[in-house]
């Protein structure tokens, strides 16, 4: 199966367990971490238990967190990963606060619904995100995803956005 997703400006390539240093700086870093872990330190185990897990996923089910890059250069991550109760992993995505505002992560969020609906053969894919990160929501919108719902947890209002195959 296909692990290395291309865009016309990214290169999405598998983190590994290599790739700890850079995968904890993204979630530590406090533009990242404010919506993705709720403005939560993440400790490096835990990084380490989720790259793991990645690799566990990548192998069982060929689905994971990619790496972006800009030819060699580290803007953030996109893939699939699974979230609350649902039955099939959602999309997510992050940048780097250098790195937005470029079209990154609708790039990278494309190749993945696209590899999602043509190589895993997906019906749909989901995605979630704290409502007032508008950027996330614009990104979902472009992606031809509907929000389907909103939900308060752990406090903060979440919206839900669906896409199905065509």
């Amino acid at each position: 199966m296909k692990r290395i997703l291309t865009t016309r400006r990214l290169t999405l390539v598998p983190f590994q367990r290599a790739d700890i240093n850079l995968l904890h700086e993204t979630f530590t870093n406090a533009f990242v971490r404010r919506f993705l872990w709720d403005d939560q330190l993440v400790t490096r185990d835990q990084t380490e238990e989720i790259l793991e897990k990645n690799e566990q996923y990548f192998q069982r089910a060929g689905w994971g967190l990619w790496k972006m890059l800009t030819g060699a250069i580290y803007v953030g991550f996109a893939g699939l990963w699974p979230f609350f109760d649902e039955s099939q992993p959602q999309l997510l995505f992050g940048l780097l606060p250098d790195y937005t505002k470029r079209g990154y992560a609708g790039e990278a969020a494309q190749a993945v619904k696209d590899f999602a609906f043509g190589t895993l053969e997906l019906q749909y894919l989901i995605a979630s995100c704290d409502a007032p990160h508008v950027d996330s929501v614009r990104v979902c919108e472009r992606l031809g995803m509907r929000k389907t719902e909103d939900h308060i947890i752990d406090g903060k209002l979440i919206s839900f956005f669906r896409v199905d195959v065509k």
